[in-house]
């Protein structure tokens, strides 16, 4: 094992040694000759985890590695000092920074071309690639919360229901919001008729909602559109985490469920997706995005408290230094060969759940598995035993059904998972 003294001391060349000292090579990456003796235990391990990485069905995770094109950007970002020294995208990606070791362009680049998939108005679309679709919901929710007491001066209450993703609740947290839970339907999505009541019951306040496209363990999808009767008349904030599903729907015939705008009616006001969950983005990093126009609102109530002249503008974003290599390589994903792999993937994706589902209700009825809707790429069962749950990566919760609680499982259908993996984990379950 190597001390950290002599792994420190063996300069970059030797540290990237070790990534493919193991024999394991990825598109990009040449062959060194140093011995085996260099290899920390830590990277053989990881190493002998590459086989089975198929096998990860429980996170919305794509463990398929990106395409060699992918590896030839980042080398051509690589030549041109991107990831060789310091750049930082600190600031405003839409303005000019005055530290020019940035990659803003590719930035904006990226939010203009999601944007456009998510119906924004092309002359009306600001974000940025933040670090994680939680760093997403953190700017979502903090502008929802500064716009809607610029114009009323309250402080709004944060509406989500209890299938919401758990950093939902740090955030509300974090910004001093009180809490209205809303009630849920039997798929798990949000009841627009308890919003509506709970709305009634808090009229005092106004309302920062965050609603859920495909909520964390059942896969359910809040109705936006009635949400949206629900709020009418009523100071608000609407806010998507769309973590995963904001990712592939845009390339199925479900498109319009996050579209932003239909026949010039707004539908929410930002939304977050993830980039290392449906494209396979190797770090996690995440989209937010939103209408200028209302960043431009949110930022002229931001500037009167915030306003570091030293980088020359009003960053606008909660985040100070930011990455600048993630953006430039996430740029790749806004390609047409990216564009064409990611509209197969999602056709692949909710036929591949479709099939786990049939599997499953005509092999083991004693398990319930349920899938919350067709548009849903996750799968959630009683659980069939520890030992699947640690050799499939599955996530477990306890749920209420029929009135006691029992602990389920999902499997989460990602571009990853093939019908061979589906079908060994099928086997499995039979055995169990």
């Amino acid at each position: 094992m190597l001390s950290r003294r002599r792994f420190l001391g063996m300069g970059m060349g030797g540290i990237g040694a070790l990534a493919v000292a193991s024999g394991c090579r990825f598109p990009g990456h040449e062959q060194l000759a140093y011995g085996d003796d260099l290899t920390p235990e830590g990277l053989r391990r990881r190493a002998e985890l590459i086989a089975v990485k198929d096998r990860l069905l429980g996170y919305p995770i794509n463990m398929n590695s990106p395409p060699a094109e992918f590896f030839a950007w980042r080398k051509q970002l690589f030549a041109a000092g991107v990831d060789a020294f310091a750049f930082n995208n600190v600031g405003n990606p839409f303005k000019e920074s005055p530290i020019p070791y940035n990659t803003h362009d590719y930035e904006a680049a990226t939010i203009r071309e999601f944007g456009k998939l998510f119906g924004f108005p092309e002359d009306d679309t600001w974000g940025f690639l933040s670090h994680s679709g939680t760093d997403s919901n953190m700017h979502g929710m903090y502008m929802g919360r500064t716009l809607l007491e610029g114009r009323t001066g309250l402080k709004p209450n944060a509406y989500f229901t209890r299938e919401a993703h758990y950093s939902v609740q740090i955030l509300r947290d974090l910004l001093g919001m009180e809490t209205v839970e809303v009630g849920t339907l039997a798929d798990g999505a949000m009841d627009p008729d308890d919003l509506a009541a709970q709305l009634a019951r808090h009229r005092e306040a106004p309302a920062l909602v965050v609603a859920t496209i495909g909520t964390t363990f059942k896969g359910a999808i809040d109705n936006v559109d009635a949400i949206q009767r629900q709020l009418a008349g009523h100071p608000s904030y609407l806010h998507l985490d769309a973590a995963l599903f904001g990712g592939y729907l845009p390339f199925t015939d479900h498109a319009a469920e996050v579209l932003q705008r239909v026949a010039g009616a707004d539908r929410y006001d930002s939304i977050a997706v993830s980039c290392h969950k449906f494209f396979g983005f190797p770090s996690p990093a995440g989209l937010y995005v939103m209408r200028r126009s209302v960043y431009d609102e949110f930022n002229d109530r931001f500037s009167r408290i915030h306003n570091p002249e030293y980088i020359d503008h009003v960053p606008g974003t909660i985040t100070c230094s930011r990455d600048a290599v993630k953006p430039a390589e996430f740029f790749y994903f806004t390609t047409p060969p990216a564009r064409a792999r990611q509209v197969a993937d999602a056709k692949l994706m909710l036929a591949n759940a479709e099939h786990l589902l049939e599997q499953l209700r005509s092999r083991f009825p004693q398990l319930g598995a349920t899938r919350a809707n067709a548009l849903s790429n996750t799968v959630y069962f009683r659980c069939p035993s520890a030992e699947l749950v640690k050799k499939y990566s599955l996530a477990t919760m306890h749920l209420e059904r029929d009135g006691k609680s029992e602990l389920y499982s999902h499997v989460v259908v990602m571009p990853h998972v093939s019908r061979d993996v589906l079908t060994e984990f099928l086997e499995d379950v039979a055995k169990a």
